[in-house]
Order: C-alpha cells, then structure tokens, then sequence
C-alpha cells in the first residue's frame, strides 16, 4: 500500500488545481521481469511487438500506400529539437533542451494510438492467419492482402471502447484488413472522429455515459460473440506491448540526433496520459533500453487525474476521479477518463518517476505556443507534456525532487522530450478554433 498523500497535494487535487507528485516506489533498477496483473512481462515482450511490426511491414505498405510506401511499412515519428517552444514556456538554457517526439504525426492514425491499437490487430490478423495456414511462419505477411484471407477475417469483428483515438486506430486498421470493425464510444469523443471512422466502413456505437461505461459496454457485447475480438483499454497486454516497441526507435533517434542519456545527461519524458495504457507501455519500453537515468512523468487534466489517485491509492483499491468530487470533463477527451487501468498502475509502481496534472486553458495556452514558434499542429491533450519541464524545474516540490535525486547539478546537459500524442487528423476549423482559445488565454489582458 503506498503511503497516504500529504494534504496539500490532496487538497490541490480535490479542488482541481495543478499539482506535482513524485514516485518514492520507483526503482532504479528494472527487474529481468515485471508482473502485470496475473501476468509477467520483460525486454522479450518489447522485442517481440517490434518484430511484428516489422514481418508485417510489407503489408502496411500495399495497404496504406499513401502514408507508408515511403518508409517501407514503417509506423514512426519524427524527433525534433523545440529551442523557440523551450524559451516561449520559461525552461532556462541552464536546465535543460526541450525535444518534441511528435506521434501527432504518426500516419494511418494521426495519433499515439497508431501504436498499440494497430499492434494488437495485427496480432489478432497474425493469430488467425497462421491457425488457418494463410501464411507461413516466416513467410510474406502480404498474403494477407489476398481474397481468401480478406474473407477469412472477415467472418470475425474487432471492437473497441474510445473517447476517440484508440477508435480511429483499431477502426482504420482492422477494416484494412477486411476484419468488421465496431468502436463503441463515449459521450465525449469528438464528432469528427465518429464520422471519419464512418467513412471507413467502421460501425460507430454512441453511449450517453463516459469512457468507462463505453468499454464495459463494448467488453459485454463481445463476451457473447465467439467471433468477436475485444481490444480491452483497461486489460490489455497486446496494446502495452505494442507502445512499448517505440522505445527502441527512439533510441535510435536519440543517438543518431547525438543526444546521450546517462548518469551526467538524464532524459525527462512527459506522457499525456488517460486510462494509462500508452504511456505505461512507453514507460516501460524505456525504462527498459535507457535504464535508470529516463525519468518518465504521465500528464493528466486537472478534473481528471485517474492515474495519480490510482497511484496513490496502492494495489488494493481502483478509485474513481468522481471519488475525490472532480467531473472528469475536460477538453482533452482523450484523457477524460474516470479510473485507471489496474494493468498498466502494477507495471508502474517501480518504474514511473511522476505525474502532474494540467488545467485545461493552460493546454490551449500551449497549443497555440507550439504552433506559434515550432509550427506544431496538435490536439489540445497533446500539449499536456510541455507543463513538464516547469513543473519539475520551477515549482518547489519539482526542484526538492530533483535535489533529493542528485539531478539538479545535472540539468545543464539534461534533455526534456514531450510526446505529443495526437492532432494529424483535426480538422482545419476545429484546429482554427484552438488556436483562436490558447491565443486568446495567452494575450495579456
């Protein structure tokens, strides 16, 4: 059981204030393997949702040759330097660079999403092929492409609960395959989002409730459906696995930018975060390549911080925001999220350094900045991760954690790295009408 929250923290997060906490489970030594649920995953299980990428790479190219002919079937973002943005939030030459990973640019997607959404339908399509003897055990995975396999996955549905983007994922990328696809989402998802997964062929099912009532709903209608393959948010494995394969292209990405990470040059990564899966699954990918000198810190709205409350409630107890008397409304609907995914909490207790939580003015107020000063085009819970670098460096609790870490006579040569999550897919007046917001709240006056 982790120990109580001091009051102040708990008082700011009752009353929806922005606030930091700090992880005194965190290890700095990653054990060969982590338990996860009822589960145990390690290194291997990262290696293995990359090797899928990579064998069925040859198909994603034939299937989306628009957004992946070009790299070969390669799902990746860019890593870019943001020195404007850096100076435009206050983070000082002498604590650190900022870097962006932009998964808002992830193709056939548009999000974060793209990775452990289309990782557990390829496994799901792989699963199936090679029961059914479509492919051959190290064969072309572009047989998958064929009208007899296109039949074959078609007698079966993938569905899925979403506020939005985990939807357009699995939506996009199992109708590709021919699978029939539901995404059954939440008061809160976005219309464009329904209609664009409408224009796919995906049947879109609307509940009145939040994203929690949508996935139990979801999760109930394939539970009496054999031929139906639920992709779990809150359970699953597959997807975990599936964003931790990023963390080996990002090692690369950091080397070949020239960019260390060691004791004397620490990372700081800063993951919006919802249910918890995709930045638990990121965490855990670097924590496992990049050892103990990645610090990672999950970002949450202010109304709904499920993960922090999940944290400090310990194993035993899956609390609700609504508990501590917040709404869990926020513009960031792909954090509106009420409880955390128990998985994704168990992997984290020895490998997350910290969560903060953001308002929702302070994300327009970022969106535009990004746009402003490095032309980045994201969604408003995209620019949760650029609170970070101050919230560490420029509050008292951030500036004590980094003293009490040995990290602050460090932070000349330290790397700040937001991942943005979301944004490619917005459309042109939605996106003109964040911006017009975060211009607005950042004017003087």
């Amino acid at each position: 059981m982790q120990p109580a929250a001091p009051a102040p923290l708990q008082d700011r997060l009752r009353a929806a204030q922005p606030c930091l906490w700090t992880n005194p489970g965190r290890q700095a030594e990653v054990p060969p393997r982590l338990s996860v649920g009822t589960a145990a995953v390690g290194v291997e299980d990262m290696q293995a949702a990359a090797a899928r990428f990579g064998r069925f790479a040859g198909l994603l190219a034939a299937l989306f040759p628009q957004e992946l002919q070009a790299s070969g079937g390669v799902i990746e973002s860019p890593l870019v330097p943001a020195p404007a943005l850096g100076q435009a939030l206050g983070l000082d030459a002498d604590a650190g660079a900022l870097w962006v990973k932009c998964d808002h640019l992830l193709p056939v997607a548009g999000s974060i999403k793209a990775r452990g959404g289309i990782h557990e339908v390829l496994e799901f399509a792989e699963q199936l092929a090679l029961q059914h003897g479509l492919v051959a055990p190290g064969g072309d995975y572009r047989a998958l492409a064929q009208p007899e396999a296109r039949a074959l996955l078609g007698r079966y549905q993938v569905a899925v609960g979403s506020t939005g983007n985990l939807g357009l994922s699995i939506g996009v990328a199992a109708s590709a395959l021919g699978f029939r696809a539901a995404v059954h989402m939440s008061a809160d998802a976005k219309e464009w989002k329904k209609e664009r997964l409408r224009r796919r062929g995906v049947e879109v099912v609307e509940h009145a409730g939040d994203y929690e009532q949508a996935v139990a709903a979801g999760r109930a209608q394939a539970a009496s459906d054999p031929f139906c393959h639920f992709v779990d948010d809150e359970r699953s494995l597959s997807l975990l696995q599936g964003y931790s394969a990023s963390a080996p292209a990002l090692q690369r990405q950091l080397a070949a930018a020239g960019i260390a990470v060691d004791e004397q040059h620490p990372l700081f990564v800063y993951l919006p975060c919802g249910v918890g899966g995709a930045p638990a699954g990121i965490t855990f990918g670097l924590r496992q390549v990049l050892g103990p000198h990645v610090h990672c810190f999950f970002a949450e709205p202010v109304q709904s911080p499920c993960f922090l409350v999940q944290m400090l409630a310990g194993a035993h107890d899956n609390p609700s925001v609504y508990d501590w008397g917040l709404t869990n409304q926020t513009e960031a609907d792909g954090l509106a999220v009420p409880r955390a995914s128990l998985l994704a909490a168990s992997l984290m207790h020895p490998l997350l350094s910290g969560i903060y939580t953001v308002q929702d003015a302070t994300l327009f107020q970022h969106l535009a900045l990004a746009h402003d000063t490095e032309g980045l085009r994201i969604e408003p819970s995209a620019a949760a991760g650029f609170s970070g670098p101050g919230m560490l460096t420029s509050t008292p609790e951030g500036r004590a954690w980094l003293q009490a870490q040995g990290l602050e006579v460090h932070l000349p040569r330290a790397t700040h790295l937001a991942w943005t999550t979301g944004g490619l897919f917005v459309p042109e007046a939605e996106y003109d009408c964040f911006l017009q917001r975060g211009r607005e709240a950042t004017s003087p006056g």
